[in-house]
């Protein structure tokens, strides 16, 4: 289907993977299904659908040319495809919105009606791990944020806003560990951001692990060596003589 005069659709390929052993090997046809937008000329982003019909994971990029030669139009899917699409949306954006006014029960109704659908949503994920700690849920929490940890797109630029206020509130729950776990792996992904480092440090003060909070502000100066907090952070801890 051509929306904006852009190809977007659902399309299949068919690969042949080997499953089996020694005598038993054998090679058979497996199908799946991708969600294909063009965002340029000659641009397509692919997406993997997921068993409700909503995409989700990484995010490919190939050329049009790819496309229309290796997979096969699906466009009785496509229907489906964007309505599901939709629903996740519209239960996300009232989600976002009961969350803002307080009424976290109702927020966290729409949140799983998005991950229902979409169970690695990466907004609906932060916002139903939000209502938690804002209602002191924190062993529930505690499972919202081992999902949350295991979704890279939760951590990128994209998700940025949320991302931060997840992490201070996880410092204000007294939950160190988790804020500790939570940078580390954000680090995994962008160990070059000084503001990560930073983060990490105050979790660490938080945990009185003097040491490692010293190692983590004094990284975060050494890529940007004006960083007000972390200046003020590193003239404490020296200050105090615990580093």
């Amino acid at each position: 289907m051509n929306v904006d005069n852009r190809l977007q659709g659902v399309f299949s390929i068919e690969r042949r993977a080997k499953i089996g052993t020694g005598t038993t090997a054998r090679r058979v046809a497996q199908s799946a299904l991708y969600y294909a937008q063009e965002v340029d000329d000659e641009i397509i982003l692919l997406q993997g659908l997921n068993t409700k019909h909503v995409p989700f994971g990484e995010v490919e990029e190939i050329t049009k040319d790819q496309l229309l030669a290796d997979y096969l139009p699906m466009p009785q899917l496509f229907k489906e495809v964007v309505g599901n699409l939709r629903k996740v949306q519209k239960s996300v954006a009232r989600g976002d919105k009961f969350r803002k006014r307080g009424e976290t029960f109702t927020a966290e109704y729409e949140y799983a009606n998005a991950l229902n659908l979409d169970e690695q949503n990466v907004r609906a994920n932060f916002g139903i791990g939000l209502c938690l700690l804002a209602r002191d849920e924190t062993d529930k929490a505690r499972k919202v944020f081992d999902r949350i940890i295991q979704i890279d797109s939760a951590f990128g630029q994209d998700h940025k806003h949320l991302f931060n206020e997840y992490g201070i509130a996880l410092r204000k729950k007294k939950l160190i560990g988790q804020a500790v776990d939570y940078y580390r792996r954000a680090l995994d992904l962008a160990v070059d951001d000084e503001n990560l480092w930073y983060n990490l440090a105050r979790a660490q003060f938080e945990r009185e692990d003097w040491a490692k909070c010293g190692e983590a502000v004094s990284r975060c100066l050494d890529l940007d060596p004006a960083h007000p907090e972390g200046k003020k952070l590193l003239e404490y801890l020296t200050g105090k003589g615990l580093v």
